[in-house]
């Protein structure tokens, strides 16, 4: 079975191991996707909440000093 991820359209490919499963799946931009998949049908889909807030990224420190 393949799902398109809702955030950037990648086709997630999945095995039959997930023909009755519910839960999130994580596409390779990094969106997680809430699944529920029963006999091989998928039966809802949304973007799920990251788990994690984004950490703050670093400030670059320009014309600092090199010893």
């Amino acid at each position: 079975m393949k799902i398109n991820c809702l955030s950037c359209g990648f086709k997630v490919d999945l095995d039959d191991m997930y023909d009755d499963f519910e839960g999130p799946i994580k596409c390779l931009c990094g969106a997680l996707l809430e699944v529920r998949i029963e006999e091989g049908m998928l039966k809802g889909i949304r973007l799920a909440e990251p788990l994690s807030p984004s950490a703050p990224r670093p400030k670059r420190m320009e014309g600092a000093a090199t010893v």
